[in-house]
């Protein structure tokens, strides 16, 4: 396992932009992110970090499970640090932003799938 952590909450904002087709991503952020941004994020446990989440790998989020297709030059210094990035449910070879990993999965992310324990976990 190369990541490993643990759901603790979601700012009342971080959910609503996997409703919108032209957004599909989620905001994650370890516990200490600052309270203007928590708003807007799914909040996590210090993961547990043990080498970098690259392309090809498979990412489980909430029990369903994604292929990283691409990794934004940001992103993993980010992820290691303070626990941030963007998961972007688009897919495709070219990170939408420097901080965002693109997944691609056959089933959708929904809200509904979020609850206090769920893990986020790379292989």
């Amino acid at each position: 396992m190369k990541f490993y952590c643990e759901i603790t909450s979601w700012g009342e904002e971080a959910l609503h932009f996997l409703d919108d087709p032209s957004a599909n991503f989620i905001v994650i952020f370890d516990n200490n992110a600052p309270a203007e941004l928590a708003e807007f994020s799914v909040l996590h446990t210090t993961a547990n970090y043990n080498e970098d989440p690259a392309v090809g790998d498979t990412m489980i989020i909430c029990d369903k499970a994604f292929d990283i297709t691409a990794v934004g030059d940001e992103a993993l210094h980010t992820l290691r640090q303070i626990g941030h990035c963007t998961l972007s449910f688009k897919g495709g070879t070219a990170p939408e932003r420097p901080g965002c990993i693109m997944l691609a999965g056959d089933t959708p992310l929904t809200a509904a799938d979020f609850k206090m324990g769920a893990t986020i976990e790379v292989y």
